[in-house]
C-alpha cells in the first residue's frame, strides 16, 4: 500500500470541518495574545477529535498542545491564528472594503494556517489508529506570531523538548520549500522621561521626551549606513507626550524592531542603538529606560527534512486550482502594481509569467531567488527541533504580505484547496519519517551538526515574560 495516499485520501474525508474551522477564524480576527475565541475554536475541534490537552502553555492563555498516540517518535504540527491590526476586509472581492474601519484581519492568512496543520495532525491520528502504528502526533496551537515571539516563549519552557521533528507551512504565492532564511528580530521600546513646563511662558525648564525621540530617530538612521546591508530597524511612535503644543512632553515612548541575520548580530545591533538612545538622553537631559518585549531567533534549515518535503510536492503537485479561482485572483492581481507581481516572481527566480494568477508548479529546491526576508518564531523551535516548513499557494501571485488583498482571499476557493494541499504534504512527510526511521535520524544529525557550530541562545531576556497584555 502506498502510505502517502492513503494519508492524503485521509486528509480529504474530514477536511470540511477543518476549512468550516478555518472560515469561522477567519471571521474573528484576533490579534496578538487577544486569541481567545480563535484558540477556543482550536481547543474544541481537538476535543472533539480525540486528543489529550494541555492548556495555558508557557503561562499563555491561548497557547494549547493536542496530543495522541503512544510510544514512537512525536511528530509535531505547528499551527497559529493571530490576525494582524488594521486588515479588516471584505471576503471574496477585489477592492478596499473594511468589515470595520480600522479592525483587524488575517491579513497573513493564519486561519487557514493552523486549520491546516490541525487537519494534518488529526489525519495523521487517523492514520496511526487504523494502522496500529507507534508514535505521537503532537499538534501546537501557537498564537501571537505577529510580534509576539509565542514560540519563543514556549521553547524556553521546554515544550518541545522530546520533539522529535516538527512540520509547518505558511501561506504564500506559490509552491514551494521554505529554504530562505528568516532574520532574527526583537522588539524593544524605549522611554524617555523629561520635566513638563509651559512652552511659551518657561521653555528653559522643560526637558523634552519627544525631542529625545526625535533624536534618538535622527541617531538611528545614521547608524543604517554602518550596520550589516541584510539588517533591519524600523520604529513606531507608541506614546509622543501628549497632543498639546504649549506643553513640554515629559514622557514619550519609541518601539523598535531589530532584526539580524542571526542572534549574534541582533544582540551588538541591539546593543548600538541602545548607545544611540543614552546619546539622545544625553542631548535632552532626559532619561530612558530599554524593554524587551520579545524575540525570535533566524530560521535554521534541514536538509534531509527539506528534501523530503520537496519529495512531497512534487508528488502531490500543486492545488486543483479551477476556472473561478483563476478568475478571482486575476481580479486581485488587477490591484497591484507591475512591481508587486514581478517581486514575487524574482523570489523563485522566474520571468513573469502574465498567463499566471495563480501557482500551478512546483519549485524546483534549492532555488536562488532575490531574498526578501521577514521574521517568524518558527526560527525558535528550528534550533531545538529538526523543523521544515512549506510555502503553499493561497493567493493570487503578487499579493503583499500583511495586505488587505489576503485578506479578502482568506475564505476563497484557491485558499480552502491550497490549505488541503499543505496538509497532505504535511501529513504524507510525517507518514514517511514514521516508516523510515532514517528520515528522522538524518534530520536530528544535521540539526546538531549546525548547533555544534553556532548553540542556540535564547533571545529573550531571562526576566521577560510573555507580553500576555500588549503595551500600547
Amino acid at each position: 500500500m502506498d502510505n502517502r495516499s492513503d494519508i492524503w485520501r485521509g486528509v480529504d474525508t474530514i477536511k470540511g470541518r477543518f476549512i468550516e474551522l478555518s472560515d469561522r477564524v477567519w471571521a474573528m480576527p484576533e490579534v496578538c495574545y487577544t486569541e481567545a475565541r480563535s484558540a477556543a475554536e482550536h481547543l474544541a475541534e481537538l476535543r472533539h477529535q480525540g486528543f489529550r490537552i494541555t492548556e495555558n502553555v508557557a503561562d499563555i492563555p491561548t497557547a494549547l498542545i493536542g496530543e495522541w498516540g503512544e510510544g514512537g517518535p512525536v511528530i509535531a504540527f505547528l499551527g497559529e491564528y493571530d490576525a494582524l491590526p488594521g486588515l479588516s476586509q471584505e471576503a471574496g472581492v477585489a477592492e478596499p472594503r473594511p468589515v470595520e474601519t480600522a479592525g483587524h484581519g488575517h491579513g497573513c492568512g493564519h486561519n487557514l494556517l493552523g486549520s491546516a496543520a490541525l487537519l494534518a495532525a488529526t489525519a495523521m491520528k487517523d492514520w496511526l489508529a487504523e494502522h496500529k502504528v507507534p508514535g505521537r502526533v503532537r499538534y501546537y496551537g501557537c498564537p501571537a506570531e505577529e510580534g509576539g515571539a509565542a514560540k519563543a516563549f514556549m521553547v524556553r519552557t521546554g515544550a518541545f523538548e522530546d520533539v522529535d521533528i516538527a512540520l509547518t507551512w505558511h501561506p504564500h504565492s506559490f509552491w514551494e520549500v521554505a529554504v530562505t532564511p528568516s532574520l532574527a528580530n526583537t522588539r524593544a521600546d524605549f522611554t524617555f522621561t523629561g520635566r513638563t513646563s509651559h512652552a511659551s511662558a518657561s521653555p528653559h525648564l522643560g526637558r523634552s521626551a519627544l525631542d529625545a525621540v526625535e533624536l534618538m530617530n535622527v541617531g538611528v538612521n545614521y547608524m543604517r549606513e554602518h550596520m550589516p546591508s541584510d539588517a533591519r530597524i524600523h520604529y513606531a511612535m507608541i506614546d509622543s507626550g501628549g497632543n498639546a503644543p504649549n506643553v513640554v512632553q515629559a514622557s514619550a515612548k519609541v518601539r523598535y524592531s531589530i532584526r539580524a541575520r542571526d542572534v549574534h548580530g541582533m544582540n551588538a545591533l541591539i546593543a548600538r542603538v541602545a548607545k544611540v538612545a543614552d546619546g539622545a538622553a544625553l542631548m535632552t537631559e532626559t532619561s530612558v529606560t530599554l524593554s524587551v518585549t520579545s524575540g525570535v531567533s533566524n530560521l535554521l534549515g534541514n536538509t534531509p527534512l527539506e528534501k523530503a518535503m520537496q519529495s512531497q510536492l512534487e508528488r502531490l503537485g500543486p492545488p486543483p486550482f479551477d476556472a473561478a479561482d483563476r478568475k478571482y485572483a486575476a481580479q486581485i492581481q488587477a490591484t497591484l502594481s507591475a512591481e508587486d507581481i514581478a517581486s514575487s516572481f524574482a523570489r523563485v527566480a522566474m520571468p513573469v509569467r502574465k498567463d499566471t494568477p495563480l501557482c500551478d508548479f512546483v519549485v524546483p529546491y534549492g532555488t536562488k531567488g532575490v531574498p526578501m526576508i521577514g521574521s517568524t518564531d518558527v526560527g525558535d523551535v528550528s534550533w531545538v527541533v529538526p523543523t521544515v516548513q512549506a510555502r503553499c499557494a493561497t493567493v493570487a501571485i503578487g499579493t503583499p504580505g500583511h495586505s488587505w488583498q489576503i485578506t479578502a482571499q482568506g475564505k476563497s476557493g484557491q485558499a480552502k484547496k491550497g490549505m488541503v494541499n499543505a496538509a497532505k504534504v504535511m501529513a504524507g512527510l510525517a507518514v514517511d519519517a514514521l516508516n523510515d526511521t532514517a528520515l528522522i535520524a538524518s534530520a536530528k544529525a544535521d540539526l546538531k551538526a549546525r548547533t555544534d557550530v553556532l548553540p542556540y541562545i535564547c533571545p529573550l531576556p531571562a526576566d521577560v515574560k510573555p507580553p500576555v497584555i500588549m503595551s500600547k
